[in-house]
């Protein structure tokens, strides 16, 4: 016969008057830690309680009732139906759900509640807003009743939204928490799950790479074309603007990248077609400008308007006030706020006043240009009064010379040409073109002769040809046919305008183009006004222009490309000349990013590079990467290492340039010897340097980085 078995008896549970309830000392929960108790009295006032208290009767010294319960499983409901009391939102004597507990421990009825209970999974809890929002109730009331900020609510709204595949895979734990944060950059389903579909593939796939493969077809918002039309105009267009709610942003990404191009090119258009107006030949307007886009250009120069004695009152005044307030606040280590504000407005104000537009001569104008692009900050740059060569006035001969069919030049009497005098009158006829050239062939040798033991005029003729190379490259040159060889390098890198080296060249060029005369019969005079070192500084500005340690592509034949010969001499010569000058790409600002260097090399490449800066270890950590995620982090790590690739390292003062038999190589300047130590460290077997910053030294080799 089969034993039956007993049937479960719950217990039984009553409404007890809370002035019948105390807290018991078996509550096994003594740290802090989730919502406080004023929080979850105002939850218990909202909707009253949710959960009953698990209580047991109090007994006297005979093992008898007393009327009074003591609660070792609920306390933080007790402590906060407590302070509602307390409050008068509740009244003492107001009956609670309770569960009578009889037999056990009542420590085990504590520590039973809390490790039985299960927390919500975060799946959930972000299900359960998306319900709430779509019942009416909008983000900031969920954040106040449950106590969380907006942006929490936000964030979970963002969460749940995401396809329902990956809300499984979640649930599945076949995705993390962070990777289903990345997923939620992008709105489109079939996006996310295309990108899922191809970072799981991989070994643990970093949400940095699943943010990058959600963004790729987006422009972030600090872009300059975006700073250059505005988010706002944008959006106003139509343009859709994505978040990321998880980590700093700088503003999303605008996933509408044709419109925006077209609002660029708009943009562009208005801001040229009202340059044009102004009377200029011609206007090239572009997104960006090669570097050395004016070469070959004479650049004129406009002249400031005079202040009228309105604008000239209002200047002194603004000048003066900034000059009070900066006495007042001299030495203060901070500003009020209202006077920091006030200081904005002076300045910009006063800005205003002195930066005002140049005026051009209207001759000038009419065959000179102007270039519009848009700057890296994203505010529009307008270069005006560049004239080609191909628009300069025609050269006008002198008095006594005009300039015939070939370019000989005929001696006028009176204005009038020689060969129109009477033959029969006794006058003066062209001197034989054979004769005039022995002159001058001896004049030539006489004026070298002199020069070669004047120092000082040398050096001023050398400025002086130098300037008119540099100035006004394609007027008629002086006498001293020395001239600067240009290097075209906007073609190895369409960015390099925005470079600081060039930017600063650029600045440089302007301030000495402002102080030179446009008239060349007065540059001579010019220069010999300055001292001597005025006029070294720039020569030195002038010559600089000509440096060129452009790596190109060789050949031995002869079509046209440089011999490797040509190329070996000028890494070598630009080596000796960075040790004289002692500079050197590290110190100079340059740092490998996955744009300039990192991405556009080989995985094996970017392991050599962060094994010489930082380490096998670190090259561990980032080894199974694909190569996007790869570079993305060896930038991080090659960050503040000082670390270059071979073709921008210094050589060590050891090595010896390759040079051809019979040909002695060039001595390494003194200046080599005092390199930093990171560059010129002893290097191992493998070639990096013993504290693995800058590590490998070896020679530079043009046909190698041709080959890769």
């Amino acid at each position: 016969m089969t034993k039956s078995v007993p049937k479960l008896q719950l217990s039984r549970s009553r409404d007890i008057p809370f002035c019948q309830l105390v807290l018991s000392q078996a509550n096994v929960r003594r740290v802090k830690c989730g919502v406080s108790i004023p929080e979850l009295a105002d939850d218990i006032a909202a909707r009253t309680l949710l959960q009953s208290l698990s209580v047991r009767a109090v007994l006297d010294d005979q093992a008898q009732e007393t009327g009074m319960f003591e609660v070792p499983a609920g306390g933080r409901r007790f402590r906060a139906l407590e302070l509602l009391v307390a409050t008068k939102r509740m009244a003492k004597d107001q009956p609670v759900p309770c569960v009578i507990r009889e037999g056990g421990i009542a420590e085990e009825d504590s520590l039973a509640e809390n490790v039985q209970r299960v927390a919500l999974h975060p799946l959930d809890q972000f299900r359960a807003f998306k319900s709430l929002r779509e019942a009416g109730i909008g983000e900031e009331e969920i954040a106040a009743r449950f106590f969380v900020t907006p942006a929490v609510v936000r964030q979970r709204l963002r969460l749940a939204s995401v396809s329902e595949k990956l809300l499984d895979l979640y649930t599945e734990d076949a995705l993390t928490l962070d990777q289903l944060m990345a997923f939620t950059v992008s709105c489109d389903h079939g996006r996310r799950e295309q990108v899922w579909e191809a970072v799981s593939q991989g070994y643990n796939p970093q949400p940095f790479t699943i943010r990058r493969m959600l963004t790729e077809d987006s422009v972030r918002a600090d872009d300059r074309r975006v700073r250059f039309v505005g988010r706002a105009a944008y959006e106003e267009a139509g343009g859709a603007v994505v978040r990321d709610l998880f980590q700093a942003d700088d503003g999303g990404w605008l996933t509408n990248v044709p419109l925006l191009e077209r609002l660029v090119g708009e943009k562009l258009n208005d801001e040229a077609a009202h340059v044009a107006d102004e009377g200029w030949k011609w206007v090239e307007a572009a997104l960006g400008l090669p570097y050395g886009h004016e070469f070959g250009m004479r650049c004129i120069t406009g002249a400031s308007p005079d202040l009228s004695n309105k604008d000239q009152t209002k200047l002194d005044k603004l000048l003066a006030e900034f000059d009070r307030l900066s006495e007042e606040h001299e030495g203060a280590d901070e500003l009020p706020e209202a006077v920091d504000v006030r200081f904005g407005e002076l300045e910009t104000a006063i800005a205003a006043l002195q930066n005002r537009p140049k005026v051009y001569d209207s001759t000038e104008m009419s065959r000179a240009g102007v270039f519009i692009t848009v700057a890296s900050d994203g505010r529009l740059s307008v270069e005006r009064g560049f004239v080609r060569a191909e628009d300069e006035a025609p050269v006008e001969a002198g008095p006594d010379v005009q300039q015939q069919g070939g370019g000989t030049p005929v001696v006028t009497v009176d204005g009038k040409p020689a060969e129109q005098q009477d033959e029969e009158d006794d006058v003066i006829r062209p001197l034989p073109e054979r004769l005039v050239a022995e002159l001058t062939a001896e004049r030539t040798l006489a004026l070298r002769d002199a020069l070669a033991q004047s120092p000082d005029a040398a050096f001023t003729a050398l400025v002086h040809a130098l300037v008119r190379s540099a100035f006004t490259p394609h007027h008629v040159g002086g006498c001293v046919e020395i001239a600067i060889k240009h290097a075209y390098l906007g073609g190895a890198s369409p960015d390099l305008r925005n470079s600081p080296w060039a930017k600063s060249i650029a600045e440089r060029h302007k301030a000495w183009e402002a102080r030179l005369p446009t008239d060349p019969d007065a540059l001579w005079p010019f220069l010999e006004t300055m001292d001597a070192s005025q006029r070294g500084e720039l020569l030195a500005h002038c010559v600089s222009l000509s440096v060129n340690a452009l790596f190109e592509a060789t050949s031995r034949y002869n079509d046209g490309r440089v011999s490797a010969y040509t190329v070996e001499r000028r890494r070598a010569s630009a080596h000796h000349l960075a040790g004289v000058i002692g500079q050197d790409m590290a110190t100079s600002g340059w740092t490998p990013t996955a744009a300039n260097y990192l991405g556009r090399v080989t995985k094996p490449r970017i392991l050599e590079a962060v094994r010489e800066a930082r380490g096998e270890e670190m090259v561990q950590l980032i080894a199974h990467l694909k190569k996007g995620d790869m570079a993305t982090e060896a930038e991080r790590l090659l960050e503040g290492s000082g670390w270059l690739p071979e073709p921008l390292r210094l050589p060590r003062v050891d090595e010896v340039a390759a040079v051809p038999d019979g040909e002695q190589a060039d001595t390494p300047p003194a200046d080599i010897v005092a390199l930093p130590a990171f560059l010129i460290g002893d290097a191992g077997d493998d070639g990096a340097s013993g504290d693995g910053v800058g590590a490998s030294n070896e020679a530079f080799e043009p046909e190698a980085i041709a080959a890769e």
